[in-house]
């Protein structure tokens, strides 16, 4: 984006998106789960790609969810698509959301993931999930968290194909926080890869809409994560910050812009309790207005210092070879999710010299972000924050 832009004219333009759905990304809705009570709210489904899965345009991101019976909740009001990860809280998500969505199995989409780099990893990693998720198998399972072409690996394929044929995953996924720009153009060209989770939200480049839509017009199910620009909602209530964006609707407007676009089958945001799920929900059947855009652009001012948006031009940048997408998407799962634990788990798997790393040792910071997010505070508050 042009730094001379302004944030509302950058916001109006996502208005542009394509509105009409295909008959190969929307379909009817399927009938109501059995444990969809008389007061459920309007649900909206679509098709994922070719995989032919009816999904919510709202799903669960499981994450940071802590309290199995917001799951069972949401499953109740009728939320159909639920994601996991093998690494998510040590492992100990997978089981939890295995509990809470005992006997529904039939009635849901169930995804995990796996970040292993390695044909045997990924087979085993899969294996524990299976057994932890009480399940035969996965609707879908995705390679984690990559970036480039070079990350979907012959073995890691070969991993999913060879889970495919033995009936453990139904679809093959990857998922992505940063570099849409190259990687997903590859998925969606590589007949192998069925769905692309990857991240996708108000602050992001213009062109990340535009491959998602390339995705989608290849048939592959897109799912969209990291829908809340960092969150920032999980602030304690007695926060100002908190009460304002909770007076003003943010977190709701910010849903209700990714699943106005059609080229996006379904979400995962991150939800903790009831407020939030009955709160999300609501993007299904609420309209994006004026109402909406003028709370992002409120919003967009008051995260920019925070918030990276994973565009990819400071690669390189940092004197000390620093890997400062990554420093602040880890600061971010502290301070916007408030997962300080997840955090820190992620920073000190970073190489030991970027552990190590100091920005307080630089007289000046080589990195500038063109969005202005203050990058040398930030580094060293994530620094600060989970050395300790």
């Amino acid at each position: 984006m042009n730094r001379t832009a302004s944030r509302r004219s950058f916001l109006a333009a996502g208005l542009a998106l394509p509105a009409a759905a295909s008959a190969a990304r929307s379909s009817d809705p399927p009938p109501a789960p059995p444990h969809a009570g008389p007061a459920a709210p309007a649900l909206e489904y679509r098709t994922l790609g070719k995989t032919g899965l009816k999904v919510t345009t709202v799903g669960f991101g499981c994450m940071i969810t802590s309290d199995g019976s917001v799951i069972e909740r949401a499953a109740d009001m009728g939320i159909t698509y639920f994601d996991t990860a093998r690494v998510y809280q040590n492992g100990n998500n997978e089981r939890m959301v295995g509990a809470a969505l005992k006997g529904r199995r039939k009635n849901i989409v169930l995804s995990s993931k796996s970040g292993a780099h390695t044909r045997a990893d990924a087979l085993e990693q899969l294996d524990i999930s299976l057994k932890q998720l009480g399940t035969d198998y996965l609707d879908i399972w995705y390679l984690h968290g990559k970036t480039h072409p070079e990350d979907i690996t012959d073995e890691l394929i070969d991993a999913q194909q060879t889970a495919k044929q033995a009936g453990k995953i139904r679809f093959a996924g990857v998922s992505t926080h940063s570099g849409q720009a190259e990687l997903i153009p590859f998925l969606a060209a590589h007949p192998k890869i069925d769905v692309i989770l990857s991240a996708y939200n108000f602050t992001l480049e213009p062109v990340v809409s535009t491959v998602l839509e390339q995705a989608a017009k290849a048939g592959k199910g897109t799912v969209a994560m990291k829908v809340m620009a960092g969150g920032f909602r999980t602030l304690k209530p007695d926060n100002p910050t908190y009460q304002k964006l909770k007076r003003e609707g943010g977190m709701l407007s910010a849903l209700k812009w990714v699943t106005r676009n059609r080229n996006v089958c379904t979400t995962v945001p991150s939800m903790t309790d009831i407020d939030q799920l009955e709160e999300n929900i609501k993007a299904m059947s609420e309209p994006f207005g004026a109402a909406d855009e003028k709370r992002l652009a409120a919003h967009l001012e008051r995260i920019g210092p925070l918030y990276c948006r994973m565009c990819g031009a400071c690669r390189g940048q940092c004197r000390q070879g620093l890997p400062v997408e990554d420093m602040l998407r880890f600061l971010t799962y502290a301070d916007g999710y408030g997962q300080f634990a997840l955090g820190r788990e992620h920073f000190l798997s970073l190489a030991p010299a970027h552990v190590a790393a100091s920005c307080a040792d630089c007289d000046s910071c080589t990195v500038e972000c063109r969005h202005g997010v203050k990058v040398p505070e930030r580094l060293l508050r994530a620094q600060e924050l989970f050395r300790c």
